[in-house]
């Protein structure tokens, strides 16, 4: 009964992971293939203005985070392929993890990984649409697998702060 009752919680464990990461997958597709139809279909060739922080404008990033080293073809199949190892070391991680949060954060980066690794493969390019700026400065323009990332970064950085704190009060 035990061995059977580990497998249906770590069956329960996995849905409810891959039931975030394809969340954070459906929402980063459908909101590139919207911004893209929006461009490409109305012949939009300007920023859409949203409001005075905020505007939309499809940009193509050929490098990893921020437009990071955008180069030629070969540093782009290498860091592709470094990308697919680091989606594929998460998805080990999401397997391995006891704690619910350790999931919950490795699967909403994994889920935003996921979005732009299929944009690399499909696009040869990341779509990145959403142009926060304030008066003449503009932060680096990004898309919601960019947000999942970062999201699940700063979970995992919070949760890590408070394991931190825990293990030094036990001490």
């Amino acid at each position: 009964f035990l061995v059977e009752g580990k497998i249906v919680q770590l069956s329960k464990k996995i849905s409810l992971s891959f039931i975030i990461l394809f969340i954070c997958f459906i929402l980063d597709r459908v909101s590139k293939v919207y911004i893209i139809d929006l461009f490409t279909q109305s012949n939009v060739s300007n920023d859409i203005y949203v409001n005075p922080y905020l505007n939309f404008i499809l940009l193509w990033n050929k490098g990893i985070a921020f437009g990071l080293l955008q180069s030629e073809q070969y540093s782009y199949h290498l860091i592709s392929s470094i990308i697919l190892i680091v989606i594929l070391f998460l998805f080990y991680l999401i397997f391995k993890t006891q704690k619910n949060w350790e999931m919950l954060y490795l699967s909403i980066i994994a889920g935003g990984a996921l979005g732009n690794f299929t944009d690399r493969i499909y696009y040869m390019a990341v779509p990145d649409f959403v142009d926060l700026h304030y008066k003449d400065f503009h932060w680096f323009t990004f898309n919601i697998a960019d947000i999942c990332i970062t999201f699940g970064i700063i979970l995992f950085l919070i949760f890590d702060m408070f394991k931190f704190k825990n293990k030094n009060n036990n001490e």
